[in-house]
């Protein structure tokens, strides 16, 4: 029986070497797409980055995410992050939390238009992945001049605090972590988002009083609850308020992988845990400052990805890039991606931060599997064409499209073999195909073979077919499909 087999198998690839196969030698020729996670945040706290400004028309705000999408397009990118939560209201339609007045102008006017949803089905169709950006506990920015009644320090007021010029909802109350939850929730089960994004703001950052002292948090009711039933050894305040911030961490991840389980989780903390004089790291100690043990999240595996905001340039010692990649880096034994937040906007703010520091930077990530991606902030720089960022970005280092790094960990079947039907002409010769299993492909990759070699496209799920010229003389075409985690056909 093993002779006959190995005979038939001889014979097989006989055959193919004197006629030619189309599987014989593909795997080892067929060029690897780029992997690369390419984002920016899209704030809309103050009207940041979206909309423009309140009170437009709702086709301006159409107008407005479909030129910012096509941006996102042409300079290659693949995902953006989009704040749809800027403080307890909501830039998408919600029976929970009121119409954000950086819409309107007004907090809690209805308008027909969802920017989420329109800008979801926009994104998809060009290719781009959508996270949607949560804050979780503020509750008023100072920026709004308007207040509904059904803001939650109108519906809920026990569970606010004025905290300087802020209103704050406060982290240690499980009404509120459990308010923050079913908002979250609601979005991920109602539109097709494709991660869940949290930044630095979970404590606040130090408020300071008339005299310039630090105004300190008031969570001094549930404190001194707790106090009551902790015993002989109570936790220490840092501590405790850490305790409840791990907490509600673990429990969106939870939650989020439990209603959709191909939703990523992501997270962007201030890019210093604690300040590290053996590396000569200085800076703000978040993990006492804002109670962000960062570092616990990335070691636990809590996260799919992992932003620190990274905000500075190689030349500043006392906070360098390099120097932080690394350490965030050796902190990663789970093998979570590690994604940093890049400072765009501050492109030309000194000598040494310039659109070349950014390529500078962009090029480190990609020295290790992990770190390939990077996220920018903000939107306008991007946009406003900073310090020449677009040429830089397009000439350096986003020269071809990517598709997103695989996340293993993540259970997924994987998208099926696209059907692929060839209609060979003069002047084209045009590739069409259809998809086969239930998985559905994000992106298409298209292997072109002419007599030079094999090349290769990246397009979004909406393609369906390519038209090559006839001149190429194209001797083979093959289409894999590619999900929205980065999961490749056979």
């Amino acid at each position: 029986m093993k002779n006959r087999v190995g005979s038939i198998c001889f014979v097989i690839w006989l055959l193919a070497a004197m006629f030619g196969s189309p599987l014989l030698g593909i795997a080892q020729r067929l060029p690897e797409p780029e992997r690369d996670f390419r984002a920016v945040w899209i704030a809309t706290v103050d009207n940041i980055d979206f909309p423009s400004k309140k009170g437009i028309s709702e086709a301006e705000q159409k107008a407005e995410i479909i030129r910012d999408l096509d941006l996102v397009q042409r300079l290659r990118m693949n995902a953006v992050v989009f704040q749809v939560r800027p403080a307890a209201d909501a830039l998408y339609r919600s029976e929970i939390e009121p119409w954000s007045e950086y819409l309107t102008g007004q907090m809690g006017k209805p308008q027909d238009l969802d920017p989420l949803e329109f800008l979801v089905a926009e994104a998809h169709k060009r290719g781009i992945l959508v996270h949607a950006w949560f804050n979780p506990y503020r509750a008023y920015h100072p920026s709004a001049t308007t207040m509904s009644d059904g803001h939650i320090s109108k519906t809920r007021p026990e569970l606010v605090r004025q905290y300087g010029k802020y209103l704050w909802m406060d982290p240690t109350d499980t009404e509120v972590q459990k308010l923050s939850i079913r908002v979250i929730q609601d979005v991920v089960s109602r539109y097709d988002i494709d991660g869940v994004h949290f930044d630095d703001y979970f404590y606040p950052y130090i408020e300071k009083d008339a005299e310039d002292k630090d105004i300190p948090f008031p969570d001094d009711k549930n404190w001194e609850a707790y106090l009551k039933t902790a015993g002989n050894k109570p936790m220490s305040r840092s501590d405790w308020r850490r305790m409840h911030v791990n907490n509600f961490i673990e429990a969106v991840g939870r939650k989020v992988k439990k209603t959709k389980p191909h939703v990523m989780y992501g997270i962007s903390p201030f890019g210093i845990w604690r300040p590290m004089p053996e590396l000569g790291i200085e800076g703000f100690d978040a993990y006492e400052g804002l109670y962000a043990d960062s570092r616990k999240w990335l070691r636990d595996g809590t996260v799919d990805y992992f932003t620190p905001q990274l905000y500075w340039e190689t030349a500043r010692r006392a906070q360098s890039y390099p120097i932080l990649l690394d350490w965030w880096k050796s902190q990663n034994p789970k093998k979570r991606h590690i994604w940093p937040g890049l400072a765009t906007y501050r492109i030309g703010r000194n000598e040494d931060f310039t659109a070349k520091e950014i390529i500078s930077q962009i090029e480190r990530t990609r020295l290790a599997p992990e770190t390939r991606g990077s996220i920018f902030f903000n939107f306008k720089s991007i946009r406003n064409d900073t310090g020449g960022i677009q040429a830089a970005l397009l000439e350096n280092v986003y020269r071809r499209s990517a598709i997103i790094p695989p996340s293993p960990w993540i259970k997924a079947k994987s998208p099926s073999t696209p059907k692929v039907t060839i209609e060979r002409g003069a002047e084209f010769t045009v590739a069409k195909w259809t998809e086969t299993g239930s998985v559905k492909a994000f992106w298409f990759v298209v292997y072109a073979k002419d007599k030079n070699g094999w090349s290769h496209s990246v397009l979004p799920a909406s393609e369906r077919s390519i038209a090559l010229s006839g001149e190429r003389g194209i001797e083979q075409i093959i289409v894999k499909s590619v999900d929205r985690l980065g999961n490749v056909s056979k």
